[in-house]
């Protein structure tokens, strides 16, 4: 049996691969022999990366000059036709759809004919093939554009399971009129990654400061506002470095995704080290292209202040006291799920609110790193439980079905 995976991998979204690969690890550990595919955004990056086979989310790629002119002739038609064939002869033998984690139902950045469709016309495609589809921790709200919405909401009606990552989404999708009295709360899929191993920080070493940096430029992809947004948000945060800085705290700057080196940039370039303080040893930034060296560099540090999500499931994962500057409920959720409470909005946070909850943090170290270990112990064995449901009710059943027709 075939089980495909879809999501937007393969981006340069280092949480999205994350999840991904925290799927592909459990499936392979399971005692059925599956074919893997994926649908994702960049198939050469997956198939290589991951050793799936994998296909893009068009399923479908123009090469053929005569077909070019004559689709393009055809406002598009003959494009649009052989796209709708090529989504189910890709879908062929497969038995399961998968979204592994992710935030993919809500609308962030995205227009309705983006991911919102991409999602629906390919759970549509598979449950017309006949396959089963699985929502496993997904991240759910808000979806601003009522056509979005539908799309969602629509894909996510087609599934046998779902399941959520926080009790927030859970409500928002019961609030847009998704039947939810058999849908399931598991953490992040993330958090089953393994962590990796560092030394402990030298005796009386200075304190380090993770600070995630963002590509923020507004919820909607034509905000009207996004630009002066971005400006905003960089100045401040670059104010609230400088001033770690000048505390005598080293700085370590963490990215999610790609697009996050130009705000990189655009914030060391308003720093000031002192010559005599080895700048290069005061800010440090790395490149890190999966949640492995992201979680690398969060061993680094003794607190970190984020925005991106997979940022907070790391930093949590590894016991390092968090503070949100989130751009949605979801980060607030999670945090809640530690019991921790260290949250601001990244467009309308204040810097000495920042300053306080930093202080406030550092005095009580020792403290919080007990509550957040106890609290991974217990998302842990949330996520065993998700995983033996899965392999039990979800895809074992498959195989003993298929095996009973082929006999």
């Amino acid at each position: 049996m075939k089980i495909c995976l879809l999501g937007q991998f393969g981006s340069g979204n280092t949480g999205n691969d994350g999840s991904l690969e925290a799927m592909v690890n459990f499936l392979r550990s399971l005692p059925f022999e599956a074919e893997l595919m994926c649908i994702c955004s960049n198939p050469e990056l997956v198939e290589k990366e991951y050793k799936i086979k994998s296909i893009g989310i068009s399923g479908l790629v123009l090469q053929d000059p005569w077909f070019i002119r004559m689709n393009a002739f055809l406002a598009d038609i003959p494009r649009r036709i052989a796209s709708i064939y090529m989504l189910f002869a890709s879908l062929s033998g497969v038995g399961l759809l998968i979204i592994p984690g992710t935030g993919i139902l809500d609308d962030f950045q995205e227009t309705p004919f983006g991911w919102p469709f991409v999602l629906f016309r390919w759970c549509l495609a598979a449950r017309l093939r006949g396959a089963n589809i699985a929502f496993v921790s997904i991240g759910a709200g808000p979806i601003e554009h009522p056509l979005s919405r539908w799309f969602l909401r629509s894909a996510a009606r087609m599934a046998q399971y779902r399941s959520y990552r926080d009790s927030y989404s859970l409500a928002y999708m019961k609030r847009i009129s998704l039947p939810v009295e058999r849908d399931g709360l598991f953490p992040d899929i993330a958090f089953r990654l393994p962590a990796p191993s560092f030394p402990s920080p030298g005796y009386n070493s200075p304190v380090t400061v993770g600070v995630g940096v963002m590509d923020y430029r507004g919820w909607s992809k034509d905000a009207v506002f996004g630009e002066a947004i971005y400006r905003s948000y960089i100045g401040k945060l670059a104010s609230f470095i400088q001033w770690l800085l000048d505390e005598g705290h080293n700085v370590r700057l963490l990215t999610g995704d790609e697009r996050d080196w130009k705000a990189v940039g655009d914030i060391t370039e308003r720093l000031s080290v002192p010559a005599r303080d080895r700048p290069e040893e005061r800010v440090t930034v790395e490149h890190g292209a999966t949640l492995h060296d992201l979680m690398r560099e969060i061993g680094k540090t003794d607190i970190v202040v984020v925005t991106r999500y997979h940022n907070v499931v790391c930093a949590l994962k590894l016991a390092r006291p968090t503070i949100s500057l989130g751009y949605a409920q979801k980060n607030d959720e999670l945090l809640a799920q530690y019991d921790q409470h260290a949250c601001q909005h990244i467009e309308t946070f204040d810097v000495e609110v920042l300053k306080d909850q930093t202080r406030r943090m550092l005095a009580n170290l020792n403290q919080v790193h007990l509550e957040l270990a106890r609290a991974n112990a217990r998302v842990q064995r949330q996520l065993f439980i998700q995983e033996k449901l899965l392999e039990e009710a979800v895809i074992g059943p498959l195989f003993t079905a298929q095996f009973a027709m082929s006999l």
